[in-house]
């Protein structure tokens, strides 16, 4: 897909690229959707990994906290099954039609005239099916998903298996009814957020400067890695801001109130036009 993007180089710019998450942070909390993939992830493990029922919802959140995503807590921990598979089972039942159009984040993101980039945990697929509902296909320079950071890291573990009654290799249950024991978590094959290596893959993709880049996130945990490595940080959906983080938007509409410097370049210089690519699946 290729589109035309307004953008260029401000010398002495204080930013000059703006990175941003998708879910929860191009869209709102409150449109149910995430409710929808937490639900879809527990599914999974319950009829696809086999899991006990009564551990299910305690294992999920628990992996998500510990290893960004629960796909990559049960990667770690030893569940053997087809990315694919996983994203198709979660992603591909939601209910799309919760999102909306949003014409005013789109004249937003339009009206920039630096870089944008999207940087998600999700698939392929899923984020190009958001960004489409909400209108913003045509926003972003390019889009860095989970196929793009596991392109040649063994994406597929188990092309041959549905990973029906998988077994795990580590008790990650015992460990977080035990946390005060010796047990070591293993790591996970799985690069996403919010580990150092996602994001210094990302800088190297994109060719991102961190000091001169805005990172925008629901997530804290994945705002607080973003600022250790140099980014200026902002976390979307609450107007209190957490130690660690730069600052707090309650909504992603609020970045022109917010970064009113950004607009700064529109202003001051003719505007380069570029063409560029966007990489996604339908």
């Amino acid at each position: 897909m290729e589109n035309s993007h307004h953008f260029q180089e401000v010398p002495n710019a204080k930013h000059n690229c703006l990175l941003f998450d998708v879910d929860d942070t191009l869209y709102p909390l409150s449109s149910g959707l995430s409710v929808q993939v937490a639900k879809n992830i527990e599914e999974y493990m319950l009829q696809k990994l086999g899991i006990e029922a009564a551990k299910v919802p305690e294992l999920c959140y628990s992996l998500y906290k510990v290893y960004g995503t629960t796909m990559a807590g049960l990667r770690a921990i030893g569940y053997d099954f087809d990315y694919n598979d996983f994203h198709g089972f979660v992603h591909g039942r939601l209910e799309y039609d919760l999102l909306k159009p949003d014409p005013v984040l789109k004249g937003i993101l339009q009206s920039l005239p630096i870089r944008k980039v999207v940087f998600t945990n999700a698939d392929d697929g899923h984020a190009a099916r958001v960004l489409h509902r909400l209108g913003l296909e045509d926003c972003f320079e390019k889009i860095i998903s989970f196929d793009t950071l596991n392109s040649s890291n063994n994406v597929n573990p188990s092309d041959d298996k549905d990973g029906t009654e998988s077994r795990p290799n580590f008790d990650f249950y015992e460990y977080i009814c035990h946390p005060d024991s010796d047990m070591v978590l293993p790591k996970t094959p799985v690069v996403c957020k919010p580990f150092e290596d996602a994001f210094e893959k990302v800088f190297k993709i994109a060719d991102i400067d961190p000091q001169r880049t805005l990172f925008f996130d629901d997530s804290i945990r994945n705002l607080l890695t973003a600022k250790h490595l140099g980014l200026h940080t902002v976390a979307v959906g609450t107007s209190v801001r957490a130690t660690g983080v730069d600052h707090a938007l309650e909504s992603i509409h609020n970045i022109k109130e917010a970064f009113p410097e950004l607009w700064e370049a529109d202003e001051k210089h003719e505007i380069a036009k570029y063409k560029v690519a966007i990489e996604t699946v339908a």
